[in-house]
């Protein structure tokens, strides 16, 4: 009887631990299977958190592109594979375009490391503009990323810039150069001057040498001025209806004696009663430069010849010269500021080798061109041309006075 109660007590206690671990088995899956679910809908929050950002970021940023619209630089907009996907309107001159691609390695580049930093890039490129192969401009290039997939590229051009600086530079180099001879030439001569002292043929005879360097060292300064002030001004300020016969007259007035001394005949023939739109005094200089150089470089007894005439709205004043010529290699060189094609004779005559850059300068505020033709031994001819003006300008002006 005792064996049977123990027996069932054993049976009992058995069952009872049987069930103590079946609880247990079923807490700890259902724990797995709660903790399955919370990493599962961890795992799609984290993914959906990601599509929610890739859709935020698939289009470009609003207000950039009123922004890109109203800008005067060049600038785009890139995504990841370097696809232009908006764009200034100045970028268009750069070759850039909606849903182009960007070639240049330098502007790629650029990207690139803004890309992988995340944020700025800055540097200075070389560009060719579409249809101007043999023409390169420099800009100023800047990468910022607007967001995970998209970069912004700016292009400021700083061609001009570059070659403002680089004339001025040039300017200021050769100004200093061509100021050198003759102050040096007046310091020795004075010290000359000092040392003779005691004879009076070398105190003249230095004292003629120093009053010529003088002379020429107030020339250089007077050409200098002339062509800082033509520079200065890239446009007229004050567009007004200008007699040629008034201009022309002046010019050869300003030269009649110097070339009655050289025994050089001065004509004027072609058109008269032309008039054009500019400054009167600026392009009195302009042809009264010309003029003096062909004086300058024509041999006694030759004729200087100043004509006018007017082809399709633009007049022409040629001044055209017997002299020794223009070799063409100097040709392309000759309106270079203190470039001399005749070094020997420049000396010779005081040549200050500005006269044809003023010339240039001149001419070009009044949206003119200069030309030249000129062959070794039969002499040369500038040509001056400017788009035809009438006196209505001048009426308009006075109007516009009272």
């Amino acid at each position: 009887m005792a064996g049977r109660w123990a027996r069932g007590s054993a049976a009992a206690f058995y069952a009872g631990g049987m069930n103590s671990v079946q609880l247990v088995l079923l807490a700890l899956l259902f724990g797995a299977a709660a903790g399955v679910g919370v990493f599962a809908l961890i795992s799609f929050a984290v993914r959906a958190g990601r599509r929610a950002r890739a859709a935020a970021t698939a289009q470009v940023p609003e207000g950039v592109t009123q922004v890109l619209s109203a800008m005067d630089d060049a600038a785009i907009v890139v995504d990841r594979s370097l696809t232009i996907v908006a764009i200034a309107p100045a970028a268009a001159a750069f070759g850039l375009d909606t849903g182009g691609v960007v070639v240049d390695d330098e502007l790629r580049d650029i990207v690139r490391h803004a890309q992988r930093s995340g944020g700025h890039e800055r540097a200075q490129v070389r560009l060719r503009r579409p249809g101007m192969s043999a023409e390169t401009h420099v800009a100023m290039a800047r990468a910022s990323m607007l967001s995970p997939r998209y970069c912004l590229l700016m292009l400021h051009d700083i061609t001009e810039q570059l070659r403002v600086e680089e004339m001025r530079r040039d300017f200021v180099a050769n100004t200093s150069h061509e100021l050198k001879t003759p102050v040096g030439a007046v310091t020795l001569l004075a010290e000359a001057i000092e040392s003779a002292a005691d004879d009076p043929d070398q105190v003249r005879y230095f004292t003629t040498r120093l009053a010529f360097e003088a002379e020429r060292l107030a020339r250089l300064t007077s050409r200098i001025l002339d062509l800082s002030r033509v520079q200065a001004a890239e446009e007229l300020t004050e567009a007004v209806s200008v007699s040629v016969d008034e201009v022309v007259a002046a010019s050869l007035e300003e030269h009649a004696v110097v070339a009655s001394a050289a025994k050089i005949e001065l004509v004027r023939g072609g058109q008269r009663g032309t008039t054009v739109v500019g400054d009167a005094q600026t392009l009195t200089e302009a042809v009264s430069n010309l003029i003096a150089n062909a004086v300058a470089y024509s041999p006694a007894g030759a004729h200087v010849g100043v004509g006018v005439r007017v082809v399709d709205g633009v007049v022409e004043i040629a001044v055209t010269d017997q002299g020794t010529g223009i070799a063409e290699a100097d040709q392309q060189r000759i309106f270079e500021r203190f470039y001399r094609a005749d070094q020997a004779r420049s000396r010779r005559t005081g040549g200050t080798g500005l006269g044809l850059a003023i010339v240039k300068h001149a001419v070009q505020r009044h949206d003119g061109e200069v030309r030249v033709w000129s062959q070794p031994g039969r002499g040369s001819t500038f040509t001056i041309r400017i788009p035809e003006g009438g006196a209505s300008v001048a009426s308009q002006n006075r109007n516009d006075s009272q």
